[in-house]
């Protein structure tokens, strides 16, 4: 250390002077403005738009993070009701199946009771009746048969060529039914087995 001779102070070197630091609380803007009033207007202008710009940002993100939980629970919600409507369907079609076979069981028991008749008894009048029943049972249930004429035209869908036949029908018409098909609503269950003409004999 040094002593001044004027005052008596020491000295640890040269001390930086105060006024030589920047004042952390002085803006940029502030800072060039001392040098340069107009540049000093623009950058504070430029902290300005800045300081705007961030809080737009920030205000994004928010809005983002708050679209994207609720999109999280949108999905969620989805994902629960895609699974409670598969169960409802499978009860349903569960319900149905029983309904169905509650209905079929006592045609199916009507059959057993014809087959345990003695061997002179003629089962005709109750085998017909049995099947009066389950064509009932199918009618209400939107089956319909698929038997078609001699001389239709072949439906590719609906009937299953299996041989052909002479015939006096017109060449590729079907000839005779083999096994008569099913359609439900519209759809086919089981193709009506047909054999087709042949006149090229």
């Amino acid at each position: 250390m040094q002593e001044d001779a004027a005052d008596g102070t020491t000295t640890d070197g040269d001390a930086p002077d105060a006024d030589d630091g920047e004042d952390e609380t002085t803006s940029l803007a502030d800072r060039v403005a001392e040098y340069d009033a107009d540049l000093g207007a623009a950058v504070e202008d430029l902290e300005a738009r800045i300081e705007g710009l961030e809080a737009e940002l920030e205000a994004e993100r928010d809005r983002a993070e708050d679209l994207e939980s609720r999109l999280k629970r949108k999905q969620a919600d989805f994902q629960n009701y895609k699974k409670r409507t598969e169960e409802q369907k499978e009860q349903l079609k569960e319900r149905a199946t029983e309904d169905f076979v509650a209905r079929v069981v006592p045609v199916r028991d009507d059959l057993v009771r014809a087959l345990e008749q003695d061997d002179d008894v003629d089962i005709r009048d109750g085998v017909e009746s049995t099947l009066a029943s389950l064509d009932r049972v199918l009618e209400s249930e939107n089956v319909a048969a698929i038997e078609p004429s001699a001389g239709d035209e072949v439906d590719p869908v609906r009937h299953e060529v299996m041989m052909k036949v002479e015939s006096d029908e017109p060449e590729g018409t079907i000839a005779d039914v083999f096994r008569p098909g099913y359609e439900m609503a519209g759809s086919v269950i089981q193709e009506a087995q047909v054999t087709v003409s042949d006149d090229s004999a």
